[in-house]
């Protein structure tokens, strides 16, 4: 149950044929996500739980699931980019229906990130579901 979005990673990644050219494409996803302003890099939408500094700020309208994310690292910020767009436009109730290891195993992630990325992940995941149910309930 993945987006258009992401299912347009999954295609442009089968047609990548190494791991070096995947991480560089979630690299550059990273870079052509725009900055958050420092004005939101504050505890708030701090996201604890990943080596990186990482900020994950909710955009919840009319009941669907968005999300604009930050992070000092560059691979930080393509996974972020590969995370907004498995959730990006989900019904708040579909949030925690996506199973997100199982769609980063169709991108081959997984298996490339060392377990303190693999632990920031995780993180985000449960912070976006967090925030995703809190947001479905009020």
């Amino acid at each position: 149950m993945a987006t258009a979005a992401f299912e347009e990673i999954v295609e442009t990644f089968a047609f990548l044929d190494d791991w070096e050219e995947r991480y560089r494409h979630v690299i550059d996803m990273g870079k052509a996500m725009p900055a958050l302003e420092d004005g939101l890099k504050v505890p708030m939408f701090k996201v604890e739980g990943c080596a990186s500094q990482v900020w994950l700020v909710p955009q919840i309208e009319g009941g669907q699931f968005a999300f604009r994310g930050d992070s000092d690292a560059m691979i930080v910020r393509g996974l972020i980019a590969v995370l907004s767009a498995l959730y990006v436009g989900l019904p708040l109730a579909e949030v925690a229906k996506v199973d997100a290891r199982a769609e980063f195993e169709r991108l081959g992630l997984n298996e490339h990130l060392s377990s303190q990325r693999s632990n920031g992940v995780n993180a985000m995941v449960t912070r976006i579901r967090a925030t995703a149910a809190t947001a479905a309930q009020g």
